[in-house]
């Protein structure tokens, strides 16, 4: 693995792409530490030292890098423009013109990137409005960040917050269409990695030695455990009949359909990560004190074996769900029997389409099973051994994982291309 990092840099395309991502990452970092406009950085410090921001903050704050309990610039990160990716994804299943331009190619493709960008500049404004409120009544850090701060101040911050999450976006398509992998992952993947050390601390300082050996040995076996649940799937045979077009013979050759153990990726945990936190901002609006114990008592609290059921139950509702409207069985059937393709022992048409969804249907609960036990597996230490924190678990070591084996593929289909030794042998 030393000698394909090597011979990476060898390659003076590669290496201009490598050091084109490096220096993108190093301003994303930056911004992760620049305040925005009437923070007063040391009542900041005091309330994060306090431990006060660590309910509020929870998964934003990882997939920011950190930059949310700084009140920075990137303080958003990178999540308006997944949820806004997740709902253009839904609307393409339910709105026909979103299908249409699916089907159109590279210029639907733009067409709804477009329409992904407008939305997420709309959510960090809805987002960045919310976050300074908290921020200024108390709620996000448990005292006022923002004292004395007026409503051209308050606007300003919104504005930069809102400005600071765009940026993030554009840099990271710079990465994808100049540098190396998908833009968008590779900085989600730098916030959670630079979240490591800090976590790590959190164990030895709360926990000692020993349990720092044991989470990261722990945390070895789930790597090489998601490793092989990503790298699975069903391969289905596909032959194609041979057709004669005037002189030329077209088809009669054997390819397969992939079909992925995992196939909707970690989209399902993001889905119950949110929901499962909709009940307490119920309960905040009801104003009802019943309701508010019962949400902090079995549903705030990640320690709670109901927590813990509802979001593994949660996990495996929204694969199957994913899993369904990402892939459609008839689709593929209607393709396949356009242009003369058929499952060996399977007729074309309905039945084709029957034998994809039963096999879609039976892969994919492993695989939600899988999923829903590597997103548990934090809130389960935390119930049972007392762990203020752990570094490679959950929706973290799946985003790891997934986007770390895709970039390593992206270099290494470079490096193979050039007669050089790849990552993966």
């Amino acid at each position: 693995m030393l000698r394909a990092f090597v011979n990476a840099f060898k390659i003076p395309d590669l290496r201009r792409k490598l050091l084109f991502t490096l220096g993108i990452i190093a301003v994303y970092r930056l911004g992760g530490w620049i305040p925005i406009p009437g923070v007063e950085v040391d009542i900041l410090r005091d309330a994060i030292g306090a431990g006060a921001a660590g309910n509020i903050v929870g998964i934003i704050n990882v997939f920011a890098g950190g930059a949310l309990q700084q009140m920075a610039v990137f303080a958003l990160g990178i999540m308006p423009y997944i949820t806004a990716s997740i709902i253009m994804q839904l609307l393409a299943v339910v709105i026909p013109k979103l299908e249409e331009l699916k089907r159109e190619g590279e210029q639907g493709r733009r067409k709804i990137t477009q329409y992904t960008r407008y939305g997420t500049v709309g959510l960090a404004l809805l987002q960045s409005t919310a976050l300074v409120t908290l921020a200024r009544n108390g709620t996000a850090f448990e005292t006022n960040v923002m004292p004395g701060a007026g409503a051209g101040t308050v606007v300003l911050a919104v504005l930069t917050l809102t400005a600071g999450t765009t940026v993030i976006m554009w840099l990271g398509e710079l990465i994808t269409a100049r540098g190396v992998g998908n833009g968008m992952s590779l900085l989600i993947y730098i916030s959670i990695i630079s979240q490591f050390p800090s976590e790590l601390q959190i164990v030895r300082t709360e926990n000692g030695w020993e349990w720092v050996v044991g989470v990261l040995l722990m945390g070895m076996v789930l790597t090489v455990a998601v490793v092989f649940m990503e790298m699975g799937q069903r391969r289905i045979p596909v032959q194609y009949a041979r057709r004669q077009i005037g002189r030329k013979s077209y088809g009669g050759q054997s390819t397969y359909i992939p079909l992925k153990v995992n196939q909707s990726g970690v989209i399902p945990v993001i889905f119950a990560s949110s929901l499962i936190y909709l009940p307490g901002l119920a309960a905040q609006m009801s104003g009802s004190q019943a309701f508010i114990d019962f949400n902090e008592r079995y549903l705030a609290d990640a320690r709670s074996w109901v927590f813990i059921l509802i979001f593994a139950i949660l996990t495996i509702f929204f694969a199957y769900f994913y899993s369904a409207i990402t892939f459609n069985p008839v689709e593929v059937a209607d393709n396949m029997k356009r242009y003369g393709g058929f499952i060996p022992g399977i007729r074309p048409g309905r039945q084709t389409a029957e034998y994809l969804d039963r096999v879609l249907t039976r892969i994919t609960l492993p695989g939600s099973l899988y999923l829903a036990s590597v997103a548990v597996l934090p809130f389960i230490l935390l119930a049972v051994g007392r762990i203020g924190a752990f570094p490679l678990g959950g929706v973290s070591l799946l985003i790891m994982v997934g986007v770390a084996l895709q970039t390593m593929q992206q270099v290494e289909s470079q490096l193979m291309q050039r007669n050089y030794e790849g990552f993966l042998k």
